[in-house]
């Protein structure tokens, strides 16, 4: 028999099982990025983006079509990390904007649905490369629309769809040199597929553990109810003492326990001598006292309402966080408005400490450990008290997250300079000028940040082959705008090498950020060789503190 919709609770079953299958997926996606560093990679920032949606879906009450939507479309955009993470949630934001328009979701709806996010992400992209995420989502669209002449079952329709995805993503190394090079198909592309065929088994009526949607407590995926008080299974905390009348035997203490057992939890039931003394968390406190009157008189009752006592609990939490944020807000109201703030993204006490002496008004921590989210931006962007505030992401993988930010904020004039690398940062926010306006500020950050040449030195974390390079698991690797310049074992003499691949002839400033794990001598030493190689040039060295890349080098 054909299976022709599928209403609300499925569809957020789904939901929750596509964010689920790309949680349990997601170092298996990590391990196709094609560079082999060890930093926040596309399994995890999907992962994350998505669950920030999960978690927004199952804090819903009174569900439909609409308010699921939304749940989806604003967690995602708001958690998203990542250009991986951005990207799958301009999907979910055209998909959930489809649906919400639909009065029943069959066959035609998924296409349109499936189509308009498609167009979504594309138009998030500047520049849309072909081989990625973006092209698994064509592919997806085109056989939508294609299958809705054929079929209204959507037990046909949905295993076509993800028959398509995954032959598009098998094409992508055909599509993306790079991936051919490194042998592995697109990681964005496969993480997409994951959530479609997690959300397909809820769809089956599969068996889903969702303990990554819920940690603390089981989800009711067929409700999505969020109700606090149904954390408290017993409602109703019950004590007294019984003065008994005859013998308490073990045999009647055993039987009372058994009893209280059947009736409610966290049962106490102590004896001595003529005394009995009683506590029980129960739905029926009246049970509870009728049969502990068949042993004798009770005494000391006291019977407390555990579910009233956790929303007042809750209400007076609510009540001081309330009084927090105003408090906190009028604090922001007495401070003088500036007419021009910085956010900054940036890791490591050393760099963090430079962004701040250079004027920046707050450091989101984050980078390529791990990406910010859209939310960790616009949090930021609420603390600045400016009218316009500069974001500098000083990572290629923030920008389309610091955009997304950009795009959100209505009340404040948000203006994105695409720095991929922190020299980046710091020379934009050095060329910042007070006198001047906005725009030639802009202008001017945007220009000078082009002549800024960076180099970052890490180790691998698995063996691979890319830019005619084969590296294996330990080695060290120089990186640098484009891609891996050096491989080898040592990490100043790696350093080195890619040090001569960035300066050249016009070249006049050497800016070095040594990180944790190198010592003050081992740096002091390695900019002594860097002064003796290139005695023309200023060298200007700092303790950067940032982990994972044992130095930063800058060349201007």
């Amino acid at each position: 028999m054909a299976i022709k919709t599928i209403n609300v609770e499925m569809l957020a079953k789904m939901f929750l099982a596509g964010a689920q299958n790309i949680e349990a997926k997601k170092e298996f996606i990590n391990e196709l990025n094609v560079f082999p560093v060890p930093d926040g990679d596309t399994g995890t920032n999907m992962s994350l983006t998505i669950m920030a949606a999960a978690k927004e879906v199952t804090a819903l009450e009174n569900m439909d079509v609409t308010t699921l939507a939304k749940a989806i479309s604003s967690g995602s955009l708001r958690g998203a990390r990542g250009n991986s993470g951005v990207i799958l949630s301009q999907l979910l934001r055209g998909f959930t904007k489809s649906i919400r328009e639909e009065s029943q979701i069959d066959v035609p709806a998924l296409a349109r649905a499936v189509l308009r996010a498609k167009d979504t992400a594309y138009k998030a992209v500047m520049k849309p490369k072909e081989g990625t995420i973006l092209t698994v989502a064509r592919g997806i669209s085109d056989k939508a629309q294609e299958l809705v002449e054929e079929t209204d079952d959507l037990e046909v329709f949905i295993p076509k769809i993800i028959e398509e995805a995954e032959a598009v993503l098998a094409r992508t190394p055909d599509m993306l040199p790079v991936l051919k090079e490194a042998g592995v198909v697109d990681s964005g592309g496969q993480g997409l597929l994951e959530v479609i065929k997690g959300a397909y088994d809820a769809f089956l009526g599969k068996e889903i553990d969702y303990s990554a949607i819920a940690p603390s407590s089981a989800v009711n995926v067929t409700k999505i109810n969020a109700d606090s008080s149904a954390e408290i299974k017993f409602g109703y905390c019950t004590e007294f003492i019984i003065l008994t009348e005859k013998e308490f035997t073990e045999d009647n203490e055993m039987d009372f326990k058994a009893y209280l057992e059947s009736i409610g939890d966290s049962i106490v039931c102590v004896a001595d001598e003529d005394v009995v003394k009683v506590h029980v968390h129960t739905n029926d406190p009246g049970l509870a006292i009728q049969k502990a009157l068949t042993f004798g008189q009770l005494s000391r009752m006291k019977i407390d309402n555990m579910r009233e006592e956790h929303q007042e609990k809750l209400i007076k939490d609510a009540q001081k966080l309330a009084q927090a944020e105003k408090e906190n807000k009028k604090k922001k109201e007495k401070e003088a408005r500036k007419p021009v703030g910085f956010i900054a993204v940036s890791i490591g006490e050393g760099l963090n400490e430079i962004f701040r002496e250079l004027g920046v008004d707050y450091i989101i921590e984050g980078g390529q450990t791990m990406n910010p989210s859209t939310d960790d931006m616009l949090n930021a962007i609420d603390e600045v008290n400016a009218d316009t505030i500069f974001i500098l992401p000083n990572n290629k993988n923030i920008v389309l997250a610091a955009n997304q930010a950009r795009d959100l904020m209505k009340e404040k004039d948000i203006i994105v300079i695409p720095t991929k690398t922190v020299p980046q940062g710091i020379t934009a926010v050095i060329n910042f000028n007070p006198e001047a306006d906005v725009d030639t500020n802009e202008e001017t950050m945007l220009e000078e940040i082009k002549n800024v040449k960076t180099g970052q030195v890490t180790y691998a974390v698995r063996d691979t082959h890319i830019d005619d390079k084969e590296i294996h698991e330990g080695d060290i690797m120089g990186i640098g705008d484009a891609g891996i310049l050096s491989v080898g074992t040592s990490i100043e003499d790696t350093a080195k090498d890619m040090l001569a691949q960035l300066v050249e002839e016009e070249s006049e400033l050497i800016s070095l950020y040594y990180g944790e794990d190198v010592s003050e001598e081992e740096a002091e030493k390695f900019v002594a060789e860097i002064e003796e190689n290139y005695p023309d040039m200023d060298v200007d060295a700092h303790k950067g503190g940032q982990p994972i890349y044992y130095y930063i080098l800058a060349v201007e």
